[in-house]
């Protein structure tokens, strides 16, 4: 019997002085002095350990302080040959991001260990879930591997020299030895804590080599360990993420990212609160065993040691018919109720917790019903000041992230609701009404509230060149026009170009007005029309679509160094026929480009612009129209010509000879033809006036391509 006592965890007699706790019988179970020496041996090398490596980082402080890196690496030639991390670089600020996520998915990982203990419900005794055990302690393992290489990093990341930041960024200091002591003396030794691989040496060495009961020692040891570490982990965090937003001025590049983000962190705090719930409450069955087992010889707890009659446990701490006069559980009831406490299996207990922890943190603890354990009701505070706090930070980011989405929005239904006002007001007809609907809509379709010109203007120079290219170029090179230009000239006229939109049946430009743009059409189909200012009789319209332009007589006004300031008169209507989206050419811009770039002025490039002109086009119609009347009233008097030719040696030849019956037949049909004909013009000239002659349009002004500017 002793033989087998020994082998068994059992309380002593319950004793006032030494408190409800109860103590292990050295007949029945391990002695308690012996638990108690090892517990102390452990703390004390622990303490001593710790002593000892504050001892020696306050030496290697010391020493930092009072040596000379400068004249060390000058005397070594060290700290030249490796390279060092710019800490503004993109490479450490996507480093950075991915390092704060590794931090929060580390710190959601540690609770993982408080899942390890288990209620062995039939046996009343404490167990250890060992596969939850091995995977705690792999996915730790796989988390400290990025603060490891965090650390690293920090021994090879410049800093900004505080001295240098009066003006400007600052001097990046790239001395190595620099580097690490101002590393070793700020976060080294909370990241040195926070890498520590404390529960798995706790789990995989300490707790093998202890005496006593091993579900004992790993709860109790993984709790403080656990907790131990928390402090760290959270401390480094907060400095992190204010690294991040400092150097990226984000964390999250769209707004549902950050959202998404600040509603992890909710979800984060909700598993850790469970997961501290799963936990207490296991302690809390266990401190009514110890109560109910004062006084009892046969009282095993632990289940690895053995196993005993424990029913009347059941009796003394009820969970299902709870007694709050024998035991009260406070807040743990419902866990020990649920049963999550005896399960193995991980998603149950997980999922449950969980949803505890929301539940609770969301409600703020309001429906938390405390015994009056000063330590549970200390949670039960901490739950109500957590909940309290995320709750406020939660909705408060998530309202200035999802205002963000729609401010764009907001902002369009402030201004059509603005134009509508006016609008009434003003008493404008429904046809002027649905035009300035359509052309709100179609802009917000095309820019969705973006005003570009005042993205880009507070751009640098060679990044608003480059932005403009990129979006112009390719749209400007389908312009004929501007095949044969140099990238210089092209980068100019990018520059310069300005987004235009026209809805369906807006006049872009009407014959008469001055122009005071050159439109080079993008998308969209428009109708050009002349009747050559206003002359009866005349009408020339035209097609323009993609690739095409208009407003070329501002062209011709901008390469005339001896034009005046007035605006040329457009020559053509220009209408509409769909959307059209296009890039304008104000006139100042276009002659001062005219004027700078002297290489527009060139043969090439005139034959070019009358090839593809619409102006030049119509004239060219027309002069070729009216060459070619010319051209058949010349063929029709020669061939009128050449038969009175014919006659006339016909009539010579008959008066010479004898007249011939074929000579005289020929004579009488010419003279019935003149005669026919002289009736019907004289009948023509009777019923209308004087036919007025072709017209011709003015031949568009030819621009100066060899003067110059005086």
């Amino acid at each position: 019997m002793n033989n087998r006592s020994e082998k068994l965890v059992r309380f002593n007699d319950w004793n006032p002085e030494k408190g409800p706790e109860g103590q292990y019988s050295g007949n029945y179970g391990m002695h308690s002095g012996r638990i108690q020496t090892t517990m102390n041996s452990v703390s004390e090398t622990f303490h001593r350990g710790m002593e000892t490596g504050s001892q020696r980082f306050r030496g290697i402080r010391n020493t930092l302080k009072s040596y000379s890196f400068n004249s060390f690496v000058n005397k070594n030639g060290l700290g030249s040959g490796k390279k060092v991390l710019d800490p503004q670089g993109p490479f450490l600020q996507r480093w950075n991001k991915i390092f704060v996520l590794s931090c929060l998915i580390a710190v959601s990982l540690d609770p993982l260990f408080f899942y390890v203990p288990v209620i062995n419900d039939d046996r009343k005794c404490l167990t250890l879930d060992n596969k939850m055990e091995t995977t705690a302690s792999v996915l730790r393992s796989f988390t400290d591997i990025f603060y490891i290489i965090h650390i690293i990093f920090q021994f090879r990341t410049g800093f900004i020299a505080p001295f240098s930041r009066v003006f400007g960024r600052g001097v990046l200091v790239e001395d190595t030895w620099l580097i690490a002591k101002r590393y070793l003396l700020s976060y080294f030794l909370i990241d040195i804590l926070a890498v520590l691989p404390l529960p798995q040496v706790v789990i995989l060495i300490i707790i093998p080599k202890m005496a006593g009961s091993r579900s004992l020692n790993t709860k109790e040891l993984l709790k403080f360990v656990v907790i131990f570490q928390y402090i760290p982990r959270f401390i480094r965090i907060h400095p992190l993420y204010k690294e991040v937003t400092k150097t990226s001025g984000i964390l999250t590049e769209t707004a549902w990212a950050g959202a998404a983000f600040n509603l992890f962190l909710y979800m984060l705090a909700s598993h850790v609160l469970g997961a501290f719930w799963y936990l207490f409450s296991i302690e809390r069955e266990t401190v009514c065993w110890r109560q109910a087992c004062v006084g009892r010889r046969e009282c095993f707890l632990y289940c690895e040691r053995g196993g005993s009659n424990n029913a009347f446990l059941s009796d003394s701490c009820p969970v299902q018919t709870p007694n709050t006069t024998l035991f009260d559980f406070g807040i743990f009831l419902d866990a020990l109720q649920s049963g999550v406490v005896e399960s193995t299996y991980f998603p149950t207990k997980f999922f449950y917790c969980f949803w505890w922890g929301l539940q609770n943190l969301s409600s703020l603890g309001q429906n938390l019903k405390t015994s009056t354990y000063v330590w549970e009701i200390c949670f039960a505070v901490s739950i109500s000041i957590s909940g309290l706090v995320l709750f406020s930070f939660l909705i408060g980011n998530m309202q200035t992230y999802l205002q963000s989405t729609t401010t764009r929005l907001e902002e369009m239904r402030v201004k059509r609701r603005d134009a509508e006002q006016w609008m009434s007001h003003r008493l404008l007809p429904d046809t002027l009404r649905e035009r300035i609907r359509r052309y709100e809509q179609y802009k917000w379709q095309e820019t969705r509230g973006v005003d570009e010109e005042n993205l880009l203007c507070n751009l640098p120079k060679d990044l608003k060149r480059d932005i403009k290219r990129h979006l112009c170029l390719a749209l400007l090179m389908r312009v004929p026009m501007f095949e044969k230009m140099d990238e210089q000239l092209l980068d100019a006229l990018c520059d310069r170009l300005k987004p235009v939109l026209y809805t369906e049946e807006s006049y872009i430009v009407r014959e008469g007005d001055p122009v005071d743009e050159m439109l080079f059409i993008m998308r969209g189909k428009l109708l050009t029309v002349t009747t050559n200012g206003g002359r009866t009789g005349f009408f020339n319209s035209e097609y323009l679509r993609a690739g095409d332009f208009c407003g070329e007589e501002l062209l011709t006004w901008a390469l005339d160094p001896q034009t005046s300031s007035n605006l040329p008169i457009s020559t053509r209507t220009v209408r509409a026929l769909s959307e059209v989206e296009a890039f304008a050419l104000m006139a100042d811009d276009l002659k001062f480009v005219a004027s700078q770039f002297r290489r527009l002025h060139s043969k090439q490039l005139r034959h070019t612009f009358r090839f593809y002109s619409q102006q030049w086009r119509s004239w060219a119609a027309c002069f070729i129209q009216a060459a070619w009347r010319r051209y058949s009233k010349k063929k029709m008097e020669e061939s009128l010509r050449a038969e009175e030719d014919r006659l006339q040696d016909a009539l010579a030849k008959a008066s010479g000879s004898s007249p011939s019956l074929g000579a005289t037949i020929y004579a009488s049909r010419f003279a019935a033809n003149a005669l026919r004909a002289l009736r019907r013009n004289s009948t023509r000239k009777a019923r209308i006036p004087e036919r007025v002659p072709p017209i011709m349009l003015q031949k568009p002004a030819e621009p100066d391509f060899t003067a110059v500017e005086q």
